[in-house]
């Protein structure tokens, strides 16, 4: 590991200095085998996995970098014994930290006090079907939709908040309103809905169809400011687009959201993988560094993936042109997973912005 704090000047990017969310996969190992797992998930450990030792020192580091939030993934979490202890170390350097476990008989032998304890104030978990049918398979083991059920209820019992992950698909769109009612249901402080990245085991052919995911943006932002939990997508940054265009948040677009603006892939961004790769996000796979040779701040700062990832103006096609791009930027992953290019338009996008005046 290396410990040096790297010497970066200051500038006025908000982005510039830290991410706003540090993604760590701390594990790769999970008992599920969800059909569209970025990971593609393995049901042990890997070899190479950081280590105990090699795991606070990267709470150290970034403890300098000092971004506002930690979430720590996987494949599920759970399956480290050190899970707590990580994230003990991460609360008491001043880093707030989320936990975003898989929903498996281990969770539910977990004591969520002892979670609460270690300082971790918000657990996510995910629903990708409205009922056991549809969620069980997706996440590809029978039961999983139940013992989800009852970790929002044991996590509220324990004083932590509690946010719901949705992917939505082209497959499972048509549960929307049952996500809705459910939400309403369990009351998570924050309901998050990802729209599919083809990465991993996803496949292209699953990601929602542009028109069908505008009606649904519509239909998510009519509850911006009457739900009584918060919304926020992820990699469905055009959610913004929609919002600001509605006169929630202004230009802003932000109103019910708790993350900055523009935040999106390597901007606001940074994923370190269960063998201390650093990448822009985890849906975007490229290799920028690993935090075994080099100091995580300086890769998100310094390297040059990242910074362009960071400038607005450099984004292409209609994106390039957007007069939303600001605030929202499209998904850099999405356009990457499907064109090869991590700076071409969102496909999942409809919207057409003006062309620009000669």
């Amino acid at each position: 590991m290396v410990s040096a704090s790297p010497s970066i000047p200051q500038t006025k990017d908000p982005f510039a200095e830290r991410p706003f969310l540090v993604f760590w996969e701390v594990t790769r190992a999970c008992a599920l085998a969800c059909q569209h797992c970025r990971a593609e998930a393995q049901p042990r450990r890997h070899p190479d996995e950081l280590d105990e030792a090699e795991a606070f020192a990267l709470v150290d580091q970034l403890a300098e970098l000092k971004p506002p939030m930690l979430i720590l993934t996987g494949g599920d979490p759970m399956m480290r014994r050190d899970v707590l202890a990580i994230a003990r170390r991460a609360t008491d350097a001043g880093i707030r930290v989320g936990l975003s476990p898989a929903g498996t008989n281990r969770l539910m032998h977990f004591d969520f006090k002892a979670i609460r304890e270690s300082g971790i104030e918000r657990i996510s978990l995910s629903l990708d079907g409205a009922c056991k049918e549809t969620h069980d398979a997706f996440r590809g083991v029978k039961g999983t939709f139940q013992r989800t059920i009852a970790a929002v209820e044991m996590a509220h019992a324990a004083g932590l908040s509690v946010q719901i992950n949705t992917t939505l698909t082209r497959s499972n769109l048509h549960e929307f309103d049952a996500f809705r009612d459910l939400m309403f249901e369990l009351k998570p402080a924050m309901w998050s809905v990802f729209v599919l990245v083809p990465t991993g085991r996803a496949d292209a052919d699953d990601v929602p169809e542009p028109e069908a995911l505008e009606s649904i943006f519509e239909q998510m932002a009519d509850l911006v400011g009457k739900a009584p939990f918060a919304i926020k997508t992820t990699e469905g940054h055009h959610f913004r687009r929609v919002l600001a265009q509605r006169g929630k948040g202004g230009n802003k677009g932000r109103q019910g959201m708790r993350s900055p603006l523009g935040i999106r892939d390597g901007r606001g961004v940074m994923f370190i993988s269960h063998t201390g790769v650093v990448s822009p996000s985890g849906f975007l796979p490229f290799e920028c560094g690993t935090v075994r040779e080099s100091h995580p701040a300086w890769i998100y700062r310094k390297h040059p993936l990242f910074v362009s990832l960071r400038d607005s103006d450099a984004l292409g096609g209609k994106c390039g042109r957007c007069e939303f791009r600001k605030i929202c930027g499209g998904s850099r992953a999405r356009a990457y997973g499907v064109s090869g290019d991590a700076f071409a338009e969102d496909p999942s996008c409809s919207y057409q912005p003006a062309p620009l005046s000669s």
